[in-house]
């Protein structure tokens, strides 16, 4: 047998070279659903600084404020249009008790916050700054209720002091705090994390509590409930099993789901910015299980819940790190880089391609805490690489979703691989069409090649997030290291969508 010459062996290495770096996209036309703007959410939890030294400052602060709610963090979240804020937790939610967060603030009790840092808090920050908070973001509210310490009647009346538009015990105290008309809140939680810190619940004690305790949450005239049940953490495939066989479908709106992407172990979770490509490698790999998480348990709600009436509220999500050297460990300080942003896309993107069940969904936390948008230092602000995904996003809210078919190379580590790009599409109500691509790759730019079924469209144009390194962060002296600019690298070539993604970058596209 004669040996290949040395032009052939060139020949093959350069079209293997092609073939791994190159993507084939199918986006269909047809949309039987819209994504929620919902998956679009937010949660801040009284931890750390995301509430106090976050939202809410010390009147001292030289920074624009209404009342003590710091207004240049507001701007910043109505730009990328948050659709709901969660509050007050969290695992904080099941040991906060309402009423001590209600009239005269300085006849306010303490109480400490013992989940998180062991700190004492002067419930300054309460239902109405909540509410108040909600306005001017102009976003729905998500309160969490208090099932592990709390009461049935605790959560009822909690209800009836938001909701109730009449004469009665809650609704008199709440005109004489300042509020005569309802505040009308539909988006209520039914505990957190019920099978661990709120309350080491078994799931069939927890689904026949939850039973209980919705009965007495009200439907008030004008203010219907869309109760949450709280849902599984991570591959509980029996905790969704146990809910949806003991729950009436029609009891809940919603079942929630908690999965955190960490780059190690529970124990030492790893650094925020010093990791090399095998842990980048292994982050990535972990921050996609998304997808199989949300598959299994949907697919467990579809056996009990075929036509699709209860949410899955994947409320809490996002990158869990080491805290930064030097801070309170039990504030969760994390630094945010490229990488998370691209997990941040890559997760964005699995949540849109399971529109039709996942219905809501917040990253965990707004300010300064775990996979953050925005991080504060006394007057300065930043914007981190995730606020800038959310920021590119927007444009999926509300929009009918559009199915993908996906042929991606693979993006290898050693004896692993996982695929390269990953992508979400959907049209607005101007019939513009947008693509959000994320290339993992942090070495090599990959060529997509899309086909648009029965789509019409004459022009494209993009912006792009990227950096030169994945460790790359944005800081208090560098706020804009890693910004959105201007994306020219798609063009059409006949009737095809032709894109050069760029090493780990997020790309949206605007098709008209």
């Amino acid at each position: 047998m004669k040996s290949k010459s040395p032009f052939l062996l060139l020949l093959l290495f350069v079209c293997n070279v092609h073939a791994q770096n190159t993507a084939s996209l199918v986006i269909q036309s047809k949309s039987d659903h819209t994504i929620s703007r919902h998956i679009y959410g937010q949660f801040s939890e009284h931890l750390g600084r995301c509430i106090y030294d976050g939202f809410w400052v010390a009147p001292s602060l030289d920074v624009p404020k209404k009342d003590r709610i710091r207004l240049d963090i507001v701007e910043a979240l109505k730009k990328i249009k948050i659709p709901n804020l969660r509050w007050p937790g969290g695992c904080f939610a099941d040991e906060y008790h309402w009423r001590d967060g209600i009239g005269p603030r300085d006849q306010r009790p303490k109480m400490v916050n013992t989940n998180w840092g062991g700190v004492t808090e002067d419930n300054s920050f309460g239902t109405h700054e909540f509410l108040d908070l909600c306005e001017l973001l102009h976003c729905e509210p998500y309160v969490s209720a208090n099932v592990g310490s709390g009461t049935v009647e605790e959560m009822a009346k909690w209800v009836e002091y938001l909701n109730f538009d009449g004469v009665s015990p809650q609704s008199t105290i709440r005109a004489q705090n300042g509020h005569p008309a309802p505040f009308k809140v539909s988006f209520w939680g039914v505990g957190n994390e019920s099978w661990g810190c709120g309350g080491n619940m078994t799931a069939a004690f927890y689904a026949d509590q939850y039973r209980r305790y919705a009965t007495y949450a009200r439907n008030y005239p004008g203010a219907p409930l869309k109760k949450i049940a709280s849902g599984a953490s991570d591959f509980d495939f029996n905790w969704t099993e146990t809910i949806m066989k003991q729950v009436p479908v029609n009891d809940m709106w919603g079942v929630s789901l908690h999965y955190y992407t960490v780059p190690q172990t529970w124990q030492d979770k790893g650094s925020a910015t010093s990791f090399d490509e095998k842990q980048y490698f292994t982050t990535m790999k972990k921050c996609l299980l998304m997808d199989t998480v949300v598959t299994k348990h949907a697919a467990i709600m579809d056996k009990y819940d075929p036509k699709k009436k209860v949410a899955l509220v994947v409320d809490e999500w996002g990158v869990w790190t080491n805290v930064e050297p030097g801070t309170n460990p039990g504030f969760l300080y994390q630094q945010n880089s490229l990488r998370d942003a691209l997990i941040a896309g890559s997760t964005l993107n699995i949540f849109n391609n399971h529109s039709d069940r996942v219905r809501m969904a917040e990253l965990a936390q707004t300010i300064n805490v775990l996979q953050a948008l925005i991080l504060t230092n006394k007057e300065k602000i930043l914007l981190t690489p995730t606020y800038h995904v959310f920021d590119l996003y927007k444009v999926h809210q509300d929009a009918a979703y559009l199915p993908i078919t996906l042929n991606s190379p693979a993006y290898k580590s050693g004896n692993e691989e996982i695929p390269a790009v990953n992508v979400s599409a959907s049209r607005d109500s101007s019939g513009a069409v947008h693509i959000s691509f994320v290339n993992l790759n942090p070495k090599e730019k990959i060529t997509v090649s899309t086909s648009l079924d029965g789509v019409q469209w004459k022009g494209v144009t993009g912006q792009i997030l990227t950096s030169a390194k994945f460790t790359d962060v944005n800081t208090f002296e560098q706020p804009d290291k890693i910004h959105i600019v201007p994306f020219s690298g798609a063009k059409k070539q006949g009737d095809k969508l032709v894109v050069e993604l760029p090493a780990e970058s997020v790309v949206v596209l605007e098709l008209k």
